[in-house]
C-alpha cells in the first residue's frame, strides 16, 4: 500500500553530499527544485503518476542534478540536503525542510 504524503513527509531526512553521491553513480539521484514539496513530490514518483511526473521533468522541476551543481557539491562533500527514498531512487532538494 502507497504512505500517503503525510506519511513521507515524516521520513524526509538529512543527507550529505558525499552519501547521496553513490546515488548518483547508479542513476537513482533525481533533484527536486526547492520549489516543490519533497513529500508531495515523491508520494507523485511513488503513486507512477505518469502524467504529473513527465510534465515536471519537461519543466526542469525534476531530473537529474547537472555537472555544474555536481561540481559545486563535490566542493563541499559536507553539504545537508533533504532527502527522502522512493525505491529505486533517492528524491533530493538542496533547501532544508523546516521543522515544527
Amino acid at each position: 500500500m502507497l504512505p500517503s504524503k503525510e506519511e513521507m513527509a515524516l521520513t524526509i531526512d538529512e543527507a550529505e553530499w558525499s552519501s547521496l553521491r553513490a546515488h548518483l553513480h547508479r542513476g537513482g539521484l533525481i533533484l527536486v527544485d526547492d520549489s516543490l514539496d519533497l513529500a508531495d513530490t515523491a508520494h507523485k514518483v511513488a503513486a507512477d503518476d505518469v502524467e504529473i511526473i513527465q510534465n515536471l521533468v519537461e519543466n526542469g522541476k525534476i531530473g537529474k542534478p547537472s555537472d555544474s551543481k555536481i561540481r559545486l557539491w563535490e566542493e563541499d562533500q559536507h553539504k545537508k540536503f533533504a532527502m527522502l527514498i522512493v525505491s529505486p531512487y533517492v528524491l533530493f532538494q538542496e533547501k532544508m525542510p523546516t521543522f515544527h
